[in-house]
């Protein structure tokens, strides 16, 4: 039963890839204008002279293949994207996708590997504090008003407002960019260390904007948890109240979390898009605003399947992990 199950799930992720790379290869192409021709405007903008523009436009269209119906662009597409063959950068030719993407991913999985963790750590303890402490508790009270306020507010604005007081005004820390102007990138210290200031404020607008979702679910969770017969059992033994929150209440009520986290690593490739163009962070957002302001189709394409891989893809694995991690789901699907 479990392997027939399993089996349905990978169906299911094979399809939701394909039907993802189908809206993939529409959406960019429904925008407005023409990639050849915004290139080829660039080109005369800055004195080009001397081309036959007619011949150059349609030699363009016949190497990215935009010269070929439709259908058959599809086709080639899929194709292509399933051999992992992302294509060729319009604006940037002759860079592969591959080689832009690969530029930026490091920056994205850097800030965003850290702000997912660490606001998924500091809010799960917090609700597991706040939780366990019960709803009349004055730090319960205090945590949850400001964990409402940080899940209501976007994180693009906590960005503006991080940029306007420690960049612009009080000048501590670097207003954009992922180093400093004329650093040569290495593995060196100080370069580590410039950095490190550069993803300060973005990262803090990230987990601002997502600490609170982490607390109050926590919260809700151990609040629920603390009415169950095991809890009350444990009690009645005489165990400890901070061995019964740790062994009893944290352990039952981590899985959830563990799914939300696991959801959210799947996605950070995609990056923070507005935080990215906030801070011109070279990340993927950075990069995928790039490319739609320029329509450069190949890259939207690459950026937006790399991150419907990864969310699908994370899915996959927490729907197959998760019967380990609690028993009980293995025991009904069997």
């Amino acid at each position: 039963m479990r392997i027939g199950k399993n089996i349905e799930r990978v169906i299911t992720y094979l399809l939701s890839i394909i039907i993802s790379a189908s809206i993939v290869f529409i959406v960019p192409r429904l925008i407005p204008g023409n990639p050849i021709l915004r290139i080829l405007s660039s080109y005369l903008e800055r004195g080009g002279t001397g081309v036959d523009i007619e011949k150059l436009v349609e030699d363009y269209k016949h190497l990215f293949g935009l010269d070929e119906d439709l259908f058959t662009q599809y086709i080639k597409f899929l194709s292509q994207t399933f051999q992992g063959n992302l294509g060729f950068s319009i604006v940037q030719f002759p860079r592969p996708v591959i080689d832009v993407i690969a530029e930026s991913l490091p920056w994205t999985i850097g800030l965003l590997f850290i702000t997912a963790s660490m606001s998924w750590i500091i809010g799960t303890l917090l609700g597991l504090l706040a939780g366990w402490k019960g709803e009349s508790s004055i730090f319960s009270k205090i945590f949850v008003i400001v964990a409402i306020l940080s899940y209501a507010i976007p994180y693009y604005i906590f960005a503006i407002i991080l940029l306007f007081l420690f960049a612009l005004t009080l000048h501590i820390l670097p207003a954009g960019g992922a180093y400093s102007v004329g650093m040569a990138p290495g593995f060196t210290l100080d370069f580590f260390i410039d950095c490190i200031k550069h993803a300060t404020l973005p990262a803090l607008s990230i987990i601002l904007a997502s600490l609170g979702w982490w607390f109050l679910s926590m919260r809700s969770m151990i609040l629920t948890i603390k009415d169950e017969d095991f809890i009350l059992m444990a009690e009645v033994k005489g165990l400890k109240r901070s061995y019964i929150m740790w062994k009893y209440a944290f352990r039952n009520a981590i899985l959830p979390q563990f799914t939300g986290l696991a959801l959210s690593l799947g996605s950070i490739v995609g990056g923070a898009l507005l935080t990215e163009v906030i801070f011109s962070y070279p990340g993927i957002g950075w990069i995928l605003y790039q490319s739609i302001r320029s329509l450069d189709y190949p890259v939207i394409q690459g950026c937006v399947m790399i991150i419907i891989f990864s969310v699908c893809t994370a899915n996959l694995l927490m729907d197959l992990l998760y019967p380990l991690l609690d028993p009980r789901i293995g025991r009904e699907e069997s």
